[in-house]
């Protein structure tokens, strides 16, 4: 069965460490904030210029001045900072994000990533998604496997305008767990009750399927 956006939140979890500093995109990736494992201290950073970003928070809690980049409500946890986002992006750039999450239109097997805009589609504008791919080296992409149509998203190359060329390691969709390297997706794991071969069916780019691939596990 395919996973869903909490499942994918989850899953990314797993992949945090303490002490990490986490960038997380829009849509699917903030959810990872509500999954942190308890007693792991990790410090989430909204480009918009906050470190230490808690939960979401609950009608008690709210704030309405207390945005991520994604202008949802959220909270701080003890010894957040708060500060301008040339700063914030400084820190992007220089390099100091250990952990960056984002959400993306399509991947390819180079590992190149389009995730800003749709042709013919209104945008708000890139974001600092073509900051954060140029300037961390240990990024985890979250998306649907195919568009609604059926179509995969995970392609031999990008069709839509690219986010960044060549920067993509990992990549987790509804369906699979997937290392990109040596131009070609390599399936690590796949979702509970998801078949290899639906995966297959649903990857149009190159995929390297090894003779045992472990289900997920929460």
């Amino acid at each position: 069965m395919a996973l869903s956006r909490e499942q994918l939140a989850q899953r990314v979890a797993q992949e945090l460490q303490d002490g990490f500093y986490v960038n997380l995109g829009i849509g699917i990736p903030t959810l990872v904030a509500n999954y942190i494992p308890e007693g792991m201290q990790v410090m989430l950073q909204s480009e918009n210029g906050l470190l230490g970003m808690g939960e979401f928070p609950t009608e008690e809690t709210i704030d309405a001045d207390l945005i991520n980049a994604g202008k949802q409500t959220v909270t701080a946890v003890d010894g957040a900072s708060f500060f301008s986002s040339a700063e914030s992006f400084a820190m992007i750039r220089g390099g100091h994000v250990d952990l960056t999450v984002l959400g993306a239109f399509e991947v390819d097997e180079q590992g190149s990533i389009a995730s800003w805009m749709i042709p013919g589609k209104l945008i708000k504008g890139m974001g600092g998604a073509m900051d954060l791919v140029a300037g961390a080296d240990n990024i985890i992409v979250t998306m649907m496997h195919a568009d609604k149509k059926g179509n995969s998203k995970l392609l031999p190359k990008c069709e839509l305008p690219l986010t960044g060329f060549g920067c993509i390691k990992r990549v987790l969709t509804d369906l699979a767990f997937m290392e990109i390297k040596d131009g070609a997706f390599h399936l690590l794991e796949r979702a509970p009750g998801v078949s290899v071969e639906e995966i297959v069916e649903k990857t149009a780019g190159k995929l390297v399927v090894p003779e045992h691939v472990p289900e997920m596990t929460f």
